[in-house]
């Protein structure tokens, strides 16, 4: 039984990790087993052979693909909050995985430098970084989406709940508590 894959795009700063942490605690809270495949992290072991040019950032999304395709052929609900700000990596995404549930997790990139949490924006606009996506690097926006959340209007709360009743909707999940 494949669990669905959860694709959570968007550029950095819109809320992909908050409502990816959220997600993983609704459907824990629910028995359902889950992962979160985090960019960074993956970034920090699996692909800390990788750097941020276009082939390395579609490498490393290959990456992902493949470990949320072992985790969702396993019955593991897959939360994938990664930029991934390349439409081919994601149409390769939606290719590979069954269940692929594509959010644009969207936010201005106004706001998303008034965030700021990990100080991207402030490190670019500084010239300390290089080819941030949505500043200096391209964020192809998706096209057709199965669900655009707009973390500027929507709470956290409301954006899960958004996210969780449309995966059931489209039989990806069905969870019986």
């Amino acid at each position: 039984m494949n669990a669905p894959v959860i694709w959570l795009t968007g550029i950095p700063a819109s809320g992909k990790t908050t409502l990816a942490d959220g997600l993983k605690k609704n459907y824990e809270s629910k028995g359902q087993p889950v992962e979160i495949l985090d960019g960074d992290e993956i970034r920090k072991t699996l692909s800390k052979d990788l750097g941020f040019s276009p082939e390395d950032r579609k490498e490393h999304n290959r990456r992902v693909i493949f470990v949320a395709q072992i985790l969702a052929k396993n019955g593991v609900v897959t939360i994938v909050p990664l930029i991934s700000p390349y439409r081919e990596t994601r149409d390769k995404a939606r290719k590979d995985l069954p269940k692929f549930f594509e959010v644009w997790i969207k936010a201005s990139k106004e706001e998303c430098i008034k965030r700021d949490p990990k100080g991207l924006y402030k490190k670019a606009l500084a010239g300390e970084i290089k080819n941030l996506t949505g500043l200096q690097a391209p964020y192809e926006e998706p096209l057709n989406p199965e669900l655009v959340v707009d973390t500027e209007k929507h709470t956290v709360e409301e954006s899960i709940e958004m996210i969780t009743s449309t995966v059931e909707k489209l039989n990806f999940l069905k969870i019986n508590c």
